[in-house]
């Protein structure tokens, strides 16, 4: 099971960790409170703002505004690589099906050694595999640490999920599992400080 008790706040995101933050206003907001910051590379910027999908998707409208809101407010800066950091050879050969934003993001969070935060589980298994993954982080661990913290609360539980889930995003269950771990080491973190000397 994840820590919740620690999350890195400095992170490079690929495309998919950022549509699930900013899919719940509570959710990111709880984290910018808690002192989270985001980054991106060019390839997730241009996955999230220009690549459009399939099929029409109002989800993907609304969550595109909402990073070009962020990002005239300053948040989630594009932070570039040089050519040659894309020749990482670990990442490379190991690609495993990812997209050019999710590389990027690995090879740029190794680079300059902050968080990748991801919610795909082919990258998750990459950037653990060439960089230290007590630094590959989700959403849901996010979400752990937020309550964990105390920076969200119970009520905020219906919130999210409702969010999230209005713009067809599929981690509530993870969500829920992250509460649920969060609110069971709080309870062993005042059950330990209760048993502690007098």
């Amino acid at each position: 099971m994840v820590d919740v008790s620690v999350f890195h706040p400095y992170n490079v995101a690929d495309a998919c960790s950022v549509s699930n933050v900013l899919s719940s206003r509570t959710l990111y907001s709880a984290a910018r409170s808690a002192g989270c910051v985001f980054c991106c590379c060019y390839y997730v910027l241009y996955e999230c703002l220009h690549k459009k999908p399939r099929a029409p998707n109002p989800s993907y409208e609304e969550l595109r505004r909402r990073l070009e809101r962020e990002r005239a407010d300053g948040q989630f800066r594009e932070v570039h690589l040089d050519v040659d950091d894309l020749q990482d050879v670990d990442a490379l050969r190991n690609r495993r099906r990812l997209s050019a934003g999710e590389l990027a993001s690995i090879v740029l969070a190794k680079k300059i050694g902050q968080a990748f935060l991801t919610d795909d589980q082919n990258a998750r298994r990459l950037a653990s595999a060439i960089m230290d993954d007590r630094k590959v982080q989700t959403t849901p661990h996010l979400v752990g640490w937020l309550y964990f913290t105390g920076n969200l609360v119970d009520g905020d539980k219906d919130a999210i999920a409702r969010e999230h889930e209005a713009l067809g995003r599929p981690l509530v269950r993870y969500f829920q599992e992250m509460y649920e771990e969060a609110m069971r080491c709080r309870l062993m973190q005042k059950q330990e400080g209760d048993s502690g000397p007098a």
